[in-house]
């Protein structure tokens, strides 16, 4: 199988993986309604999705980075389906949110042998972007699976969302290895290159900050505008779906941006542009303009996405695993952990203002983008890397 193909193979197991990451948010409006549960406590759902995976992500990517483990793609994906497929099936809030917790696991082992996969097959940045709006395109296409399956037979249908993972598996569309001399050694080939610690660490903090400002608008923006506009289940999904399908496309623009600005300016001026989008988000007077300024600020948050992934791994060219977990699966995660605080300042202070806090996320993440060098550029090859 030719690297090219064996990349795009890879992007549709990503989004077959991606998509139970999408849904749990879209799940939340849906909880809220039908069990009757305060926004804490739904909060507190986003966190199950996400306390675990976040923590055990750079695990993962330092466990991969020293023995090959290509079956953790194939578990994580059934696991993180699996526990969004439990969601309907208890009242319990407690059984709930194991069963998230644990679909956040599943998320977490999938993310940094897949990485390393997609770099094995050769296609470089083309083929990082391509995995990663395979990605993005999953994670968009929760909210419209949630409102398809949830919102036409109700809640206790969500063991259907885990059809996609199950058929995927069943029908080999996770990628077969390539014929030829292929090396059985479970050991990872030694990486050459110098390693700059104290960018990627910057990096981080970029990753981070957009993480939750993108899993907090995800999480509550549809509530938002539920609560202000009167939307229904379904279009409260077809929201989120907006937000993430314009970050899924804005992705596919990213690789000819960066070829013709640069990667941190890219990252930058994204951040920039996201700060007035979000604000006017929150502030349109009509659902139409509303819903084309989250358009909007779903793709400004999109584009940096794959430039975070090849960044990060261009740093660390000889923890590519550690470097994917974090800048492919902690760029989700770890936004989930300010959830509950998210959903605590919604309920005693309105949607608007806690929604208006995240306002501080890509501010934050414009300017830790000053402290970033693209190695690629000549002028950041004359600085001395942290090995």
């Amino acid at each position: 199988m030719s690297g090219r193909r064996r990349a795009l193979g890879l992007a549709v197991e990503h989004g077959v993986d991606d998509l139970y990451q999408g849904a749990v948010p879209a799940l939340v409006p849906a909880l809220v309604a039908v069990r009757g549960w305060d926004l804490t406590r739904a909060g507190g759902i986003v966190l199950a999705a996400t306390v675990l995976s976040s923590l055990a992500q750079p695990l993962f990517g330092l466990v991969t980075d020293r023995r090959r483990m290509p079956r953790l793609r194939i578990l994580g994906m059934l696991l993180a389906a699996a526990g969004v497929g439990a969601v309907g099936l208890t009242d319990s809030y407690l059984a709930t949110w194991c069963a998230v917790l644990l679909s956040g696991l599943g998320i977490a082992a999938y993310h940094p042998e897949a990485a390393r996969a997609v770099h094995a097959t050769g296609t470089g940045d083309r083929g990082m972007g391509w995995f990663t709006v395979g990605g993005l395109a999953g994670f968009a296409a929760g909210p419209a699976a949630v409102g398809l399956v949830v919102g036409g037979l109700g809640l206790a249908a969500t063991p259907l969302l885990a059809v996609p993972a199950v058929v995927a598996a069943m029908l080999g569309l996770l990628p077969r290895r390539r014929p030829g001399p292929v090396t059985t050694s479970s050991e990872p080939p030694v990486l050459e290159g110098r390693e700059d610690w104290r960018r990627f660490g910057w990096l981080t903090g970029v990753v981070v900050t957009r993480s939750i400002a993108f899993y907090g608008l995800s999480a509550f923006l549809a509530v938002h505008l539920t609560m202000r506009f009167g939307f229904g289940p379904g279009l409260a999904a077809t929201t989120l779906g907006i937000f993430t399908g314009a970050g899924a496309v804005a992705t596919v623009a990213s690789s000819a941006l960066t070829r013709r600005w640069g990667r941190t300016a890219v990252l930058r001026w994204s951040y920039v542009a996201a700060v007035p989008l979000l604000a006017a988000t929150l502030v349109a007077p009509s659902p139409v303009l509303a819903l084309a300024a989250t358009g909007l600020l779903g793709a400004a948050l999109g584009v940096p996405v794959p430039v975070h992934t090849t960044l990060g791994q261009a740093y660390l060219p000889r923890h590519l695993g550690l470097a994917a977990s974090v800048t492919l699966g902690l760029a989700v995660s770890a936004g989930g952990l300010a959830s509950p605080a998210l959903g605590a300042l919604a309920d005693h202070r309105g949607t608007t203002v806690a929604l208006a806090v995240l306002i501080a996320g890509p501010v934050l993440a414009a300017v830790l983008t000053l402290a970033l060098r693209d190695p690629a550029d000549p002028a950041a090859r004359t600085g001395t890397p942290d090995a």
